[in-house]
This record gives structure tokens, C-alpha cells and sequence, in this order.
């Protein structure tokens, strides 16, 4: 099996590809905080529903151009050091990971199925999360971020990058996304897409309808059902880990 760009011998296992925000670490409830907070100073003002509308799931360059482009407001050096400073402070007393991630981890790796993370954020700030959680051992180095590639989610090259990395079929991959850039991503790399709907920033109404609207594989609230999911839409699609 080949698809192009891929090194000559593919692994034949499936392959999950996380999202690191709102999918391993619960972290959307606070980074939309911090950000509402700085781009209120900054002279912009937007609720927090607002704001996850707009940049929730995508990557730094795209939130800078998005507050240039939308609203004229002028992200620089100062503001994201002071913005990090922030977030990091909150994410060391308040990060949690996803109910049940490690459980969900340990049973994909007793069934032969291999994993890795593809996240918008910065390399720093997702090996921050994982450590912080206590999961960075089950990940690194299988750890992807945007800046590796050239154009972030909604385009597909994140999670094409991953695969390509991992020597894995984007056919034989399953994303586990919670925004709508992320599924839309997946949708482009020809991945399969799992909608997490668990964390804690999920049960907003705009962000419920706009995941709907997109036709992920299927919607799920709690990681502990992932193994049965995959076993579940591999025997639906004829494929046999």
C-alpha cells in the first residue's frame, strides 16, 4: 500500500491522530479566558462564544491574521509573550486532562493501534499540556504542531504531515477533533474524523451546530469509548487491524 509523499513501507495499522486542545487536555475553557481578556485590552472587544467562533482549533498565524484582516488589530511580540505568560501561569493551576484519555491510550496500545498528536498550537505550549497532564510519555516524540507546516487547519497538511511522519496511510487514519477547523482539516487530508464532544468548552450551542453541520463519522462525549468506536467503523468499512 502507497499514497504519494509516503516512505515506501507503510505501517498497516490504524492510526489515531489527536488534537491536543479540548481532546487531551481541557484546555479551551481557559485559553478562550486568557484570549478574550488580551484582545479586550488590545481594544477588541468579543464574548467568548465569539471568540472560539472565530479561532477556536486554529494556529497562531491564522489568529494573528484573522485579528489583522476581520478587525485591524495588530497582534505583536509584546502581546504574545504577555498573552503565554498568562496562559501558562493559569495552565499550571488549572489543567486537567480529558476524563479517561490515559485509559483510552492503554487500551489502544493493547490492541495494536498506534497514535500520535497533530495540534494547532506551538511545540511548547503542547508539550506544556501533556506534561502538566502527566501524558507526555505516551506521546513524545510523536508530537506534530502547525509550524511544520505551511498552512494550518482547516487545510489538511497538519494531519498529512503526521501520517507522512508516522509512515501511515492518511485511508488508515482516524482524527479525533473537537473544532470545526480540525474536522474540516481531517475531511481535506481524506482522514477518517471523530467529533469529541466531552470537553469542557463543547456544550456551547453555536459550537454543537457548527461540528453538526460538518458530518464527522460520528459525534462521541467520553474517551472511554474510543476503542469500541474505531473497532465499531473499521468492521463497518471492511478494514481489519
Amino acid at each position: 500500500m502507497t499514497f504519494q509523499g509516503a516512505p515506501a513501507a507503510v505501517d498497516e495499522r490504524p492510526l489515531i491522530i489527536f488534537d491536543c486542545d479540548g481532546v487531551l487536555v481541557d484546555s479551551e475553557p481557559i485559553s478562550l479566558t486568557v484570549l478574550v481578556e488580551m484582545l479586550t485590552a488590545a481594544g477588541l472587544a468579543m464574548d467568548e462564544q465569539r471568540a472560539a467562533e472565530l479561532f477556536l482549533g486554529r494556529s497562531l498565524s491564522s489568529t494573528i491574521a484573522i485579528a489583522r484582516e476581520q478587525f485591524g488589530v495588530h497582534i505583536d511580540d509584546g502581546f504574545l509573550h504577555q498573552m503565554r505568560t498568562k496562559l501558562y501561569s493559569r495552565f499550571h493551576e488549572e489543567l486537567k486532562p480529558i476524563d479517561g484519555i490515559a485509559d483510552a491510550l492503554q487500551a489502544l496500545e493493547d490492541n495494536d493501534i498506534d497514535w500520535c498528536v497533530a495540534s494547532s498550537s506551538q511545540p511548547e505550549r503542547i508539550r506544556l499540556s501533556l506534561t502538566i497532564t502527566g501524558i507526555l510519555p505516551r506521546f513524545a516524540p510523536q508530537i506534530f504542531s502547525a509550524t511544520m507546516v505551511e498552512h494550518g487547519k482547516p487545510a489538511p497538511d497538519l494531519f498529512l504531515h503526521a501520517a507522512r511522519e508516522m509512515h501511515h496511510d492518511p485511508a488508515r487514519c482516524t482524527v479525533i477533533e473537537d473544532s470545526p477547523a480540525g474536522i474540516t482539516a481531517a475531511r481535506a487530508a481524506g482522514m477518517r474524523v471523530f467529533a469529541f464532544t466531552g470537553g469542557g468548552h463543547a456544550q456551547a450551542p453555536a459550537l454543537r451546530e457548527a461540528v453538526g453541520k460538518l458530518n464527522a463519522d460520528l459525534s462521541f462525549d467520553a474517551m472511554g469509548d474510543l476503542l469500541h468506536l474505531v473497532r465499531q467503523n473499521d468492521q463497518r468499512d471492511g478494514q481489519h487491524p
